[in-house]
């Protein structure tokens, strides 16, 4: 027996005239394949007429639209050694995601696949897009007018109106938000009665619709509120997982925890635990004794923070995580930044996710644009750790807080990393960067001023940082400005 919910997506294809641009039926053909061609099709053709989904149903005759059975098992359907639904997530490029629901219908065996449309780029399948002509699977490239039409609405789609869900009722997405956070965070009471928290939430974008007690839930109600992103199948990558390792290196984990809730309701929660693994310093005052965190947690929040926001939710398999060793953290995200690594400092930030962003700013858990890796920046002086590390991969973007070593445990891309975001920091600040500031910022004595010299003069040379009056012959009274001053 299938559930109400496919039940009734079933019926709501059936009675359809004809198959269309989103929907294909089948009995018995299987090929793998094929099966890519149609998942890539299917996904852009959903997008290009704006359907929520698009579906592959096996096991109905596509002419009667008959209810007649399938002897396809996708779940025992191997490629070789691997599993069909892997193989077929592999090879789509960018991942989209698709679920797979075998079940009885008038006591017959049916299977379909639930495809999300495509995001920012059309699908392909191996080397190429393919689009619905009609009822017909074709190369988009042999379809240029559908190619332009499908980049344009794409260029006008964003993560957070996409859906997570469809067609639940009211009792439902209730049930699977946490709504008394989303007022809590506004500073809100709760509304009264259901009607006017789902229209509360509706007028957010956190769900749509709501005709007959049907909501859609956005992705941006998902991501945000989900009591547990394991209902939202999309989704369930998403959730932030944290380890903890022993030593510098991955050999050995001590302890792994998966997050599961929505990323605002559960963000205090999240810096919580990742705090109380990080190690702490004991201060003796004058009657007690106080514990001080190796790291500032102001970082720590605005970097997770950021990881967050800033993540490029079309990378599928990933999400953000965050890695505790005995001498780092590192804290990644799926996805390259939009702007330069070098430029975080100063340029405001850009984000693929800007309704995320501007929602995770309005409930105060990131800074406002353009703050926030200052303030990480400030925060490691302020500490006296190594400067922060911004690394940027193929695929993830990677933050990296140190823990504290001295100037002679700094290797000398350690040294020119703190000499360039010290002087854009001072940049940012209104201010200059001078030996004097850099010693103070690195530690090192006043008769040591020569080690200061060395380091601005390594930072010149990888044309980080330059002379702010390249004029002047005065070393005494030099300063210096980062490269892009």
């Amino acid at each position: 027996m299938g559930t109400p919910q496919q039940d009734k997506i079933l019926r709501s294809l059936l009675v359809l005239p004809r198959e269309t641009e989103w929907v294909e039926f089948k009995v018995n053909d299987c090929e793998p394949e094929e099966i890519g061609e149609y998942l890539s099709a299917l996904s852009n053709s959903a997008a290009l007429v704006e359907e929520k989904l698009a579906y592959l149903v096996w096991g109905v005759e596509d002419g009667t639209h008959r209810v007649v059975g399938t002897m396809f098992e996708p779940r025992e359907r191997k490629i070789g050694n691997e599993d069909l639904e892997p193989w077929l997530a592999r090879q789509l490029h960018p991942g989209v995601h698709f679920a797979i629901h075998e079940f009885t219908f008038d006591s017959k065996p049916v299977v379909l696949f639930l495809i999300q449309p495509c995001g920012h780029t059309p699908v392909r399948w191996r080397d190429f897009a393919w689009i619905r002509v009609g009822a017909y699977k074709k190369k988009l490239r042999d379809y240029p007018e559908k190619e332009r039409a499908l980049w344009d609405r794409l260029s006008r789609m964003t993560f957070e109106r996409s859906l997570a869900a469809t067609a639940l009722m009211g009792e439902e997405v209730l049930a699977r938000l946490d709504y008394p956070s989303y007022f809590e965070m506004l500073g809100q009471p709760v509304l009264s009665t259901r009607a006017a928290i789902l229209e509360r939430l509706s007028k957010d974008g956190m769900i749509l619709g709501g005709e007959n007690d049907r909501w859609d839930v956005a992705n941006l109600g998902a991501v945000l509120f989900a009591r547990k992103l394991t209902d939202f199948e999309s989704l369930q990558r998403k959730a932030v997982r944290v380890i903890v390792y022993k030593g510098t290196n991955r050999t050995q984990t001590i302890k792994e925890q998966p997050g599961n809730r929505g990323y605002a309701s559960g963000f205090e929660g999240l810096i919580g635990y990742i705090s109380d693994q990080l190690p702490g310093s004991e201060e003796i005052g004058k009657a007690l004794r106080k514990e001080v965190r190796v790291y500032p947690e102001i970082a720590i929040r605005e970097l997770v923070a950021n990881a967050l926001i800033h993540q490029d939710f079309s990378i599928s398999g990933t999400g953000p995580m965050v890695e505790i060793f005995t001498d780092r953290i590192e804290i990644t995200n799926p996805g390259k930044p939009l702007i330069d690594a070098l430029r975080f400092i100063d340029e405001p930030p850009r984000s693929r996710n800007e309704t995320l962003a501007s929602f995770m700013r309005r409930v105060k858990i990131c800074e406002e644009r353009g703050s926030g890796v200052d303030k990480v920046v400030f925060q490691a002086e302020l500490y006296q750790l190594p400067a922060p590390e911004f690394r940027v991969t193929d695929h993830s973007t990677i933050a990296i807080i140190y823990a504290p070593r001295e100037l002679r445990g700094m290797d000398r891309s350690d040294r020119i990393r703190a000499c360039y975001q010290h002087a854009a920091l001072q940049y940012v600040s209104g201010q200059v960067m001078t030996n004097a500031s850099l010693r103070k910022r690195l530690g090192i004595e006043e008769k040591n001023y020569a080690i200061a010299s060395r380091v601005i003069s390594d930072t010149i040379e990888q044309g980080l940082v330059r002379p702010r009056d390249p004029a002047s012959t005065s070393k005494k009274h030099a300063s210096y400005v980062p490269f892009w001053a």
